[in-house]
């Protein structure tokens, strides 16, 4: 590219930090519509819809209290909250506007309508139980993306030791199929803009792959050509991911509460650092002795989104910034100095 990257030099204004939404569980995931309208996952057991005009209203079926993620305070609280119960994670727009839905607490695929009526479309693959679903992403073929990041049980374990059992797999009109295993805790993917290379965020790596998509395979699409995609090690654990229109990828780091980018030339920038220093430094030495408790991960969070795990581009003009949480009640956003990559979606 001949123009300057607009990410050199830019760091986020937290004086300029904006919230939306008030009271919501576990906003982990969210997806923006042209006409400002946001959803986000939320731990009750479906989605929290905001408006433009910042009404909102929760749509789905009610859970029992303990589930909410809002009052996680201790590793105990920890080990209940998110290893229980039905909890939507990763979420996209199907063809048709629905819904789709990585349920992390329940391990399968949903879709649900924009009125809370919900069917499972996935539990097993290959005669066997998906595992721990983390994200869904549809392709502009109408494909469906899946990542499951484990299938040990619990799956904090596989968070803790570095487990190596993630894998993604597709839908598409020969079904539901695995097309990459071996991943070290596979969370967020996203494509770039000419589909081309799949992006993968490999939490307990920590760093992010990709892989090249092959269209002519006689069993339809595959992926090839595996390689890390940035630093090796990214300074904590990546979670969420999004291309701006230049092409840098954004990043969160969960738990260190970080939001990076990693541009073109395959560098690291930090965009916003609002972690616990000391918290934060003793999580990575853990994770780099692969052995991390509830306790440290329960210990690192930060103030703005604590344990920050998505990044959203909305508004008219793709330039906010919204930031999704594992321990929020709200979303934060502030304005980019560059467009962010429109999802299939947004057409």
């Amino acid at each position: 590219m001949n123009a300057p990257n607009p990410l050199l030099g830019f760091t986020v204004d937290r004086a300029q930090l904006r919230t939306i939404g008030q009271n919501l569980q576990r906003p982990e995931c969210i997806l923006a519509e042209p006409d400002g309208t946001l959803w986000a996952a939320d731990a009750r057991g479906g989605v929290t819809r905001i408006g433009p005009d910042g009404q909102q209203q929760f749509i789905g079926q009610q859970l029992d209290p303990r589930f909410t993620a809002a009052s996680v305070a201790t590793p105990e609280d920890f080990e209940a909250k998110f290893t229980q119960g039905t909890l939507p994670n990763g979420m996209a727009f199907a063809e048709d506007g629905k819904i789709l839905i990585a349920n992390f607490g329940t391990d399968v695929l949903e879709v649900m309508d924009r009125q809370g009526k919900t069917r499972t479309l996935y539990d097993q693959i290959d005669g066997q139980p998906i595992g721990k679903v983390n994200f869904v992403l549809r392709d502009s073929r109408n494909r469906i993306w899946l990542t499951i990041s484990t299938r040990v049980n619990p799956w904090t374990l596989a968070a803790s030791s570095r487990v190596r059992d993630g894998y993604i797999a597709v839908v598409d009109e020969h079904g539901l199929r695995v097309v990459a295993d071996g991943f070290y805790f596979t969370n967020e993917i996203r494509l770039d803009d000419k589909q081309e290379w799949l992006y993968i965020v490999e939490t307990t790596g920590p760093h992010i792959t990709r892989m090249r998509l092959q269209e002519s395979g006689p069993n339809g699409v595959s992926l090839t050509d595996r390689e890390v995609y940035g630093p090796r090690h990214l300074g904590g654990y990546p979670d969420g991911i999004a291309f701006d229109a230049y092409g840098n990828l954004w990043c969160t780091l969960v738990m260190v509460d970080q939001l990076i980018a990693i541009t073109p030339a395959g560098d690291r920038v930090l965009l916003l650092d609002d972690g616990n220093p000391e918290a934060s430094r003793h999580l990575l030495e853990c994770m780099d002795r692969g052995q991390v408790s509830a306790d440290d991960m329960s210990r690192a969070r930060g103030t703005v989104a604590p344990w920050m795990a998505s990044i959203t581009f909305g508004g008219a003009d793709l330039r906010t910034v919204y930031i999704g949480s594992l321990l929020g009640t709200t979303i934060p956003y502030f304005r980019s100095p560059v467009a962010g990559l429109p999802m299939v979606h947004w057409a």
